[in-house]
């Protein structure tokens, strides 16, 4: 069964192979390079589950093993006192896709922003990611700006 809850520390090991494995995908896929960035997992961990910070660090189960992992923060809009959620990383590794537990991550961080009464919500897919577009889509999110970028040398 699929499942989504709060990351422990003994997940810690786990956690730190699935993000690899993300960054690894996402520097493959268009404009991955850009988004990743030169963060390494053990960096993105310490943001995600440092103490005092609205930040929350998720993991998908099947059958009681750790296969996926989804990160959320949450950030005040300029100009307002209205707290909004970004997801920030969903991912499932690649032989436990298609059985719920992105969409049992998904549902966690949701559940997460409104219990820390989020207005909105972003979340990011990279040009071309089909998947993870249906994923949100199908969720109720929608596309409302595409970011466009030159590198200048």
């Amino acid at each position: 069964m699929e499942s989504a809850r709060p990351a422990q520390a003994d997940d810690r090991p786990a956690c730190v192979e699935l993000l690899t494995h993300a960054l690894a995908e996402a520097r493959t896929m268009r404009g991955g390079a850009t988004l990743a960035g030169d963060a390494t997992s053990d960096q993105l961990l310490a943001r995600w589950t440092r103490t005092g910070t609205a930040t929350a660090l998720h993991v998908g189960v099947f059958h009681d093993g750790v296969v996926g992992l989804a990160a959320a923060t949450t950030f005040a809009r300029p100009g307002t006192a209205e707290l909004s959620g970004r997801i920030e990383c969903c991912y499932v590794e690649e032989g436990a896709r298609g059985v719920g537990v992105g969409t049992a991550l998904l549902q966690s961080m949701l559940a997460w922003c409104d219990e820390n009464r989020c207005r909105d919500i972003d979340a990011l897919a990279l040009p071309g990611d089909r998947r993870s577009k249906q994923r949100l889509e199908a969720a109720g999110f929608t596309a409302r700006l595409l970011v466009l970028n030159r590198q200048m040398n």
